[in-house]
């Protein structure tokens, strides 16, 4: 009989977990999938976990599986494969960076691209709080947080002007809004990856100053 087994380390690519995500009809898309475990990663909640945080892409339960083969598949695919490349961005010498992909200077796209790095955003945030709604940060992880509020706000109002057919969309216009959304999503990455930093070295002390409990001897 089959049996649920502890994730191993897999290659799986970026294209291998789209597309377990469209199998399973996921419905967080992949690049909110990408910074909200980046954010449960760096999380001060010790008790994050990988497997929570992959159901929540599901809205809390994981989806139907014909097999327990299945459910590993989904294991090493999401956890031995994304979420643990992923942890490699805890470092300096390895900065997390958003998707990045080309962009026509039409209306759609720049709106598309705006609600992409505004779920992106959200997913990083959505990560990092898990379910608590008020958190203890490091200061300068909770300024990130403050400017990243801001980006949002700026996001918001992109896609509602580009949501709306009777505000101008003038090819300078669009022009100026590609530039922007562009600068938003440099400072965007730069303010994850001091959260991401913040909030690691934070862990790593709280670990060293956990107590510990003599041992009795025998």
């Amino acid at each position: 009989m089959s049996a649920l087994r502890k994730p191993k380390m897999t290659g799986a690519r970026d294209a291998d977990v789209i597309a377990l995500l469209h199998r399973y009809q996921c419905p967080t898309p992949f690049h909110e999938v990408r910074t909200r475990f980046l954010g449960n990663i760096a999380s001060p909640v010790m008790a994050a976990s990988p497997v929570e945080t992959v159901k929540q892409l599901w809205g809390g339960e994981l989806p139907e599986f014909d097999s327990l083969e299945s459910v590993n598949e989904l294991l090493n695919v999401l956890v031995a494969g994304l979420w643990n490349r992923l942890t490699a961005h805890q470092s300096s010498r390895n900065p997390f960076r958003l998707l990045h992909f080309e962009v026509a200077q039409k209306r759609e796209d720049l709106k598309n691209l705006a609600l992409v790095r505004r779920q992106e955003l959200d997913g990083f945030v959505e990560g990092l709080f898990g379910r608590e709604e008020i958190m203890n940060l490091p200061e300068r992880a909770h300024t990130a947080l403050g400017v990243l509020a801001e980006i949002r706000a700026m996001l918001a109002g992109i896609v509602d002007l580009l949501d709306d057919p009777n505000k101008s969309a003038e090819p300078d216009d669009l022009r100026d809004l590609v530039h922007n959304i562009q600068k938003l999503s440099v400072i965007l990455e730069t303010e994850m990856n001091k959260a991401v930093l913040s909030c690691a070295r934070a862990r790593r002390q709280l670990l060293e100053q956990m107590p510990a409990t003599k041992p009795t001897l025998q």
